[in-house]
């Protein structure tokens, strides 16, 4: 009988405690996000809401900040110094990866001082820099180190897919600092077939000339 009594007391004190600091604290937090509420997510962090805490699709704050577009609570965020700046999701993406897609350059750089990875097995910020429309994100993530010609798990390489979805600007860069024109993904394709693949010929043509 004591012990079931200290029980519902205990209940009792974290029902008082805790859950007024922090009821609804998830549900406001990525709200907050989305809405590029940073005054929001600054007074959640200061009650001590974790940082690191995933959404249901197992994203964190700093990945989705970067998404979508709210740079102000990105900022709040990477002055929080339990923040783990690598944070990968199910994908293995992490937000530097994200800010490299969004073309975010000097955000690029913010992060891999703060000792986000360059390099990641399968695939990397340089695939997602290729992907996006910044040039000179590219340009950072070589300049930092980055492997010009990793292979994602379908063996696409940055060239590829700046190639596929990328800007020529990209492209020419990719050329100009060696990467490799022959090696070929997982559908037998080199980069001047990706091109071709999607319509983009005169870009197809470049590739060949720089295979032969």
């Amino acid at each position: 009988m004591l012990k079931k009594n200290l029980r519902r007391l205990l209940y009792l004190l974290v029902a008082v405690v805790v859950f007024p600091a922090f009821s609804g604290s998830y549900e406001d937090y990525f709200r907050a996000i989305e809405n590029n509420d940073h005054r929001a997510v600054a007074a959640l962090l200061g009650r001590g809401f974790d940082p690191n805490t995933r959404d249901e699709r197992g994203q964190v704050g700093l990945f989705l900040a970067f998404r979508s577009g709210s740079l102000e609570v990105a900022q709040v965020l990477a002055a929080h110094p339990q923040l783990q700046v690598d944070a990968a999701n199910s994908l293995g993406e992490t937000p530097l990866m994200m800010a490299a897609l969004r073309g975010r350059l000097e955000w690029c750089g913010r992060l891999l001082d703060l000792g986000a990875k360059i390099d990641r097995d399968g695939w990397t910020p340089l695939h997602y820099a290729a992907t996006g429309p910044e040039y000179r994100v590219v340009e950072l993530l070589l300049n930092r180190g980055a492997a010009i010609d990793a292979l994602s798990p379908d063996r696409e390489t940055p060239l590829m897919m700046a190639t596929r979805f990328g800007s020529e600007a990209s492209v020419g860069l990719l050329l100009s600092r060696g990467a490799a024109t022959g090696l070929r993904n997982a559908r037998g394709q080199r980069a001047a077939d990706v091109a071709r693949s999607v319509g983009r010929d005169a870009l197809a043509e470049r590739l060949e000339r720089a295979t032969r």
